[in-house]
Parts: structure tokens; sequence; C-alpha cells
């Protein structure tokens, strides 16, 4: 006898007794609930999600309302386009995909928190810095925290006076430390031109970042 869609497969251990329960991917629970529309499935999805791709969005917006509402707007389109999904394919770039997206759609339409509003009397210093140094796997994103001092909103500015797409980028490769090839598939292009696209991108930063810098110095002067 089969057992039941939603009987959670047990994981054994060397005797041959029962484990806990092995976590289900996230394509199993999609399959799930295209077969079952059970709203428990999808709300496992959300669950799953919640605190990554909401400090995704965060990060990338600057804004903790704005992330809410991509938040939901991203999971509203899931569900809409959740038949859509192709077999043989990871959910995870799937929703990155959909959520980077929104936002980007959301910046466009709101203009105001793309120009980085620089305070005047804010002195940035070391002129030798290099941005790639704040962006780096080894280094904290720039969380509340880091955005409230000098640095965090230095990154901030920086970051917001690049497009959207190169922005969305550098959360994807830098803040989320993603794989290329991951970074591929959310957005549809090839793995060098990923590659290439990270290099100009990181060109670009050092610029803005340099001179910052050089403004900074040239009104301590």
């Amino acid at each position: 006898m089969k057992p039941q869609m939603d009987t959670p497969v047990v994981e054994m251990d060397l005797l041959g007794l029962s484990t806990k329960p092995a976590e289900l991917t996230d394509e199993e629970i999609v399959n799930a609930y295209l077969q079952t529309r059970n709203s428990q499935d999808f709300e496992r999805l959300v669950r799953r999600y919640e605190r990554e791709l909401y400090t995704f969005l965060r990060r990338f917006l600057f804004d903790v309302q704005q992330a809410e509402d991509v938040f939901q707007a991203t999971f509203l389109s899931v569900h809409l386009r959740i038949e859509q999904f192709e077999t043989g394919r990871r959910f995870r770039p799937w929703l990155y995909a959909i959520a980077s997206n929104k936002a980007i759609d959301y910046l466009r339409r709101n203009r105001r928190h793309q120009v980085a509003s620089l305070d005047a009397k804010t002195s940035y210093g070391d002129s030798e810095d290099s941005m790639i140094n704040h962006l780096s796997g080894n280094v904290p994103p720039p969380d509340e925290k880091a955005i409230s001092n000098e640095t965090g909103f230095r990154v901030r500015a920086a970051v917001q006076e690049l497009s959207e797409p190169t922005q969305q980028l550098i959360q994807l490769a830098f803040y989320e430390g993603m794989k290329y090839s991951d970074i591929a598939e959310i957005l549809q292009i090839p793995i060098g031109t990923v590659k290439s696209r990270v290099f100009t991108a990181i060109r670009k930063l050092n610029q803005i970042w340099m001179r910052m810098s050089d403004s900074s110095t040239s009104r301590d002067s």
C-alpha cells in the first residue's frame, strides 16, 4: 500500500531505527501544491523563505515597508504563476527572479529611492579604501546597524548610483553570495555574461567610492 501524499519520508539511522522526518525539497512542496492546492503547502514555502527573501529585499530597497510590500507582491505572483513553474527547474532561482524583478519595478516607480542623498557634512575619508572590501563575503552586509553608520551610508549611496539591473546583480552576487550559475538562471543570461557584468559592476562601484573619497578630501582641505 502506497503511503499518503502527506506522509513524511523518514530517515533511518545505522540501527534501522527511525529518526526525524526528512525535509521536503522546495520542488516537492511545489509539486504537492500543484496537485492538491492545499494552502498549507503554499504557506510552507512562504515560511521557508520569509526571513531570507525579506532580508534580500530589505537590502535591495533599503526600506522596511517597501521590502514588505514587494515580498507580498512576490508571493502573490508565485501563487498566480505557479502553474508556469517548469518541471526539473529549481524553485529558489525562480523565486529570486520574480522577487528581484518586482524590486526593480518598484524602484523604477519610485525614483526618489534611487538617488543617493549625500549629507554635505559627512566626512568619508579613507580614499585608498576599496568598495569591494565592503561587498566581499567576509564583510557582513549592511543591515540596519551598518546602514546607520558612515560606512553603511556610503555603501548604500554608491550602490544606488548604479542602474537597477546592476543593483540586482550586486545584491545576488555579494549580499546573497549566490553562485554564478544560480545568477545566470535567475537573470536568464550565460554564466560568462554574469562574470563580465560582475567585473564591470565592481569597477563602477570602485569609481564611485573613490569619487566620494576625493570629494570629501576636497571639502576637508
